[in-house]
């Protein structure tokens, strides 16, 4: 019994009277999360526009094009030929484009061609950052020597620091590179 008491006081003095560094907690400091993520909802109007001004283009009348989001991250355009195709793709493009969804997330699968000429695309949209773009993405963040700690967590890139501005020298480092894929910050904690 004394040597047991002796030795959780000796365990507490420790604790207690050791340095800082030995109990440093990685929850308490401050950090943000890198994603890559798109709004549904943003994709959901982009859609329901595009619908809507496929309808009434002059050019369209009579066609049977259409545009679906056949799941929340999937639209799929179809036409009876590839140059109504090409027209119902600008018009996507172009309504994405406008509900400020980056045009680096969207991914336009190769149009495909029925037998009887019909056509058909889909475009993919990018959530989340897939194990290569974040590991280029804390090979980035280290190869600067920032001193913060980058680690991959459920397909973003949590990054931790000492300071605050340690942090957001890191967010203008990322904002100014190109990943191929559009980048939002969230979580930053104090």
């Amino acid at each position: 019994m004394a040597r047991s008491v002796s030795a959780l006081i000796l365990v507490l003095g420790f604790l207690i009277f050791s340095p800082p560094h030995f109990s440093c907690n990685l929850s308490n400091m401050p950090s943000f999360d890198v994603v890559s993520e798109i709004e549904r909802m943003e994709i959901e109007n982009a859609v329901n526009q595009a619908v809507k001004e496929l309808a009434t283009r002059f050019d369209f009348k009579g066609s049977s094009a259409k545009i679906e989001l056949t799941k929340p991250e999937l639209i799929t355009l179809s036409a009876e030929d590839a140059n109504k195709l090409k027209g119902v793709r600008e018009i996507m493009v172009n309504k994405l484009a406008k509900r400020g969804i980056d045009l680096r997330n969207v991914e336009q699968k190769d149009p495909s061609v029925s037998s009887i000429g019909n056509t058909r695309q889909e475009f993919v949209i990018t959530q989340g950052l897939d194990g290569t773009r974040a590991k280029e993405i804390t090979t980035a963040i280290k190869a600067e020597k920032f001193k913060v700690q980058a680690s991959l967590q459920d397909r973003q890139v949590r990054v931790t620091g000492t300071k605050r501005d340690e942090l957001q020298e890191v967010i203008a480092f990322l904002k100014g590179k190109d990943f191929g894929i559009s980048l939002n910050f969230k979580n930053f904690r104090d």
